[in-house]
Formats: structure tokens, C-alpha cells, sequence
């Protein structure tokens, strides 16, 4: 498991910088809603708000983005490592995360 934080200070700095982060490495992140967790998967994919997920689609994630979105600190869990690689259960998990992801 591997846990980012961002700590800058400002409106929504440390969101827009772990967004950044996210999107330089190739990684997707869900919607925003208020104090709710983003998900997180390696790919292009769009990711609906925290409560639009079903339980599948959320063991599906590769990660999540939590914290407060607004001032901050943001903090980005994986379950494998920063890069998407699998780590334990992860790599069943993502065949799942494709199939769920890409459905309309």
C-alpha cells in the first residue's frame, strides 16, 4: 500500500495538486462530493461520485483520494503501488475495474 500527501495551502491547492499528480501519472480520479472519498484508477477512465459507486465498483478502484478538498491536507491511498502495479488481491481487481468502468 503506498499513501501520498499534500499538504499546500490556498483554496483547494492541495486537491488541484494531487489532481495533478494524478493526471501526469496516468491516473484517473472520480468526481468530487463534498466530504466524500474520490476513486482512483491506473487508465482513462471517468469515475462517478463516492455514492454513485456500488460496492463492486468500489473494491474495483485502484485507489482513493480523501481529505478535505477544499483546504486541505489530501491524502492518495493505493492498494498496489503509485505506478498500478498489482499488489495481493489487487490484480483481480482490476480486470473488474476496466469491465465496470467502461459501462455506460
Amino acid at each position: 500500500m503506498v499513501t501520498i500527501v499534500f499538504d499546500q495551502s490556498g483554496d483547494f491547492e492541495a486537491c488541484n495538486a494531487a489532481e495533478k499528480w494524478c493526471r501526469e501519472r496516468g491516473i484517473s480520479v472520480g468526481e468530487m462530493q463534498g466530504p466524500a472519498p474520490r476513486g482512483l484508477l491506473v487508465g482513462d477512465f471517468w469515475i462517478a461520485k463516492w455514492r454513485n459507486l456500488n460496492a463492486a465498483e468500489k473494491r474495483a478502484l485502484n485507489g482513493r483520494m480523501t481529505g478535505d478538498m477544499r483546504h486541505g491536507p489530501v491524502t492518495i491511498t493505493f492498494d498496489g503501488d503509485e505506478h498500478g502495479n498489482s499488489v495481493g488481491k489487487q490484480h483481480e481487481r482490476r480486470a473488474t475495474a476496466r469491465k465496470v468502468a467502461t459501462s455506460p
